[in-house]
């Protein structure tokens, strides 16, 4: 299992369209095959910046994901709406305390 981290920034004024296309997806993104966790977090010191952290069992799984048909559905909505270049890093957990 991998951890993805996806960084998105947006203009303000389009904050709520992609919180709006997010909700819609998200139990649909989080029960995609090999999706075992989905969360979404916002920066608390510049509210326009976003990020998805979600476990996936394989690399297999994110890219039969990133070439589904709900992948480019929520990203064709979401790409548009970016005021920069998104960067993603795909990261092993190296340690998790509870």
């Amino acid at each position: 299992m991998f951890v993805r981290i996806v960084k998105m920034s947006f203009n303000e004024n389009v904050i709520d369209l992609f919180l709006k296309n997010f909700d819609a997806n998200k139990h649909k993104i989080r029960g995609f095959e090999g999706c075992q966790f989905l969360e979404l977090y916002r920066d608390k010191n510049d509210t326009s910046i976003f990020f998805t952290y979600s476990y996936w069992d394989s690399e297999t799984d994110l890219e039969a994901y990133r070439q589904s048909d709900l992948f480019k559905n929520v990203w064709s909505k979401t790409k548009p709406l970016f005021n920069a270049k998104p960067e993603a890093w795909s990261v092993d957990k190296v340690t998790s305390l509870k």
